[in-house]
């Protein structure tokens, strides 16, 4: 079933850049896709106009059922500094006004489910990059979202600590049955995690290749991880060239 629409969709910034042209896609529910493309393609246009943070100049962004509860990670943790772990975690439930009590708990029960249970208590501070992205990941989840929307969230991290996130966020997907729409600029993060991976022109972006990827990728250098970089590879390599 499809859960979210974009067709035709156009955004131009009031300096004059021109984001978007004519961007249509469709996701499934309980999909995982990623948006790739070269750098400034409008990748982040497009997850903050699915989001409502931005509003289309041309075209529409519909969802056919009802607008789903949606998290947003965002590119930097943006934690509120002086707020500890299980506070930031439990914004999205104080903004909808669940009892205390409650929030708290399920604030913990997340934290635990990223791999932060016992730094409830801890300030972003206090608290390596890493582990300020999983506070991130859990307070977008908290509010039990069915799309989660994921603004290249480890790019900044190192190579390690990346690889244990995707992991983490493709087991969290399949527990929950989230519908993932996820940017990144990684070739190899894409051919990893995702159902299918949608490839950006330059600037205005559009969608230049719609690539459905097996599902048998079960490690990142298996053969069939392997293949679907060089098909993405190819697809990408194009939509710079055109």
């Amino acid at each position: 079933m499809t859960l979210l629409s974009l067709f035709g969709v156009g955004k131009q910034f009031s300096n004059g850049t021109q984001a978007l042209r004519d961007l249509s896609f469709c996701v499934n529910q309980g999909a995982f896709v990623s948006l790739l493309g070269p750098s400034g393609c409008g990748k982040s246009t497009a997850l903050r106009l699915t989001a409502g943070l931005l509003a289309p100049d041309t075209g529409t962004v519909d969802f056919p059922s009802s607008r789903p509860e949606t998290g947003f990670v965002f590119q930097e943790p943006t934690l509120m500094p002086w707020a500890d772990a299980l506070t930031n975690v439990r914004l999205p439930l104080d903004l909808k006004s669940v009892r205390r009590d409650e929030a708290n708990a399920r604030a913990a029960v997340v934290l635990a489910r990223v791999g932060l249970g016992g730094f409830e208590r801890a300030l972003p501070r206090e608290l390596s990059g890493g582990m300020k992205m999983r506070v991130s990941l859990a307070r977008a989840l908290v509010a039990q979202p069915q799309l989660l929307l994921l603004d290249e969230p480890f790019a900044a991290l190192d190579e390690i600590t990346r690889a244990q996130l995707g992991d983490d966020l493709l087991r969290l997907w399949q527990e929950d049955g989230l519908t993932i729409l996820f940017v990144t600029h990684s070739v190899s993060e894409s051919a990893y995690l995702s159902q299918r991976v949608l490839v950006l022109s330059q600037r205005p972006g559009t969608i230049t290749a719609d690539i459905a990827l097996p599902g048998a990728r079960d490690a990142r250098l298996s053969p069939a991880t392997i293949e679907a970089q060089r098909t993405i590879s190819t697809a990408l390599n194009g939509a710079i060239a055109a």
